[in-house]
């Protein structure tokens, strides 16, 4: 915080563990950070699947950000872009390991997905990024922090990023409640999209 205050006087801040400014609702650039995504996973000796988030959102949008994998000595952000992973078939799923959530199971059902239970939610996010997954679909409620970072990485990886219901992905609301997300590969966003649609009222 200090650090950001000293290089950005004029732009707000939004974190998981800093004391929320309503000033920041309006600012026009707003670094929202979560300098710890994962404590579960951090306090599990040997675990990697934790990650720090730091973005930089420009009215509501997540123009800039990195995602570091400490667990895995990688940092992956939006000045090192690249076009997506091949995809496979059927597609992997990147799931919570504690709480997967309604999407999974439709998505599974639907596209005979194969799930790959992971820990935080960047290194969720990251693992579509990676290769190693090509949907990460979440259900359960998240904070604005959880996401901003990754969904910028994954946007300028060429993944598609939104809502569940296929809305954009807008941050910096006077609630930094986000229920749900999606961050896919092309090839997937669309198959997995009309497989969430179809959940019963």
């Amino acid at each position: 915080m200090a650090e950001l205050a000293a290089r950005r006087p004029a732009d707000a801040v939004l974190s998981e563990e800093g004391r929320d400014d309503a000033r920041r609702l309006g600012a026009r650039r707003v670094w929202i950070v979560d300098p710890l995504d994962g404590t579960r996973e951090f306090g599990e000796p040997g675990r990697p699947d934790w990650a720090v988030h730091v973005a930089l959102v420009i009215d509501g949008f997540p123009v800039a950000g990195a995602v570091a994998l400490p667990g895995l000595n990688q940092v992956w952000s939006t000045a090192a872009a690249g076009p997506p992973p091949a995809a496979v078939s059927p597609p992997r799923l990147a799931v919570s390991r504690t709480r997967p959530g309604w999407s999974a199971g439709l998505l599974e059902q639907a596209l005979g997905a194969e799930l790959v239970p992971l820990g935080s939610a960047g290194f969720k996010a990251l693992a579509v990024v990676r290769g190693e997954a090509e949907i990460y679909a979440h259900s359960g409620g998240q904070y604005e922090w959880d996401s901003a970072a990754p969904v910028a990485v994954a946007l300028a990886h060429g993944l598609h990023a939104s809502r569940l219901d296929g809305r954009p992905l807008a941050y910096n609301n006077g609630n930094p409640y986000l229920p749900d997300l999606l961050i896919a590969h092309p090839d997937w966003a669309r198959p997995a999209l009309n497989a969430v649609r179809s959940r019963p009222c």
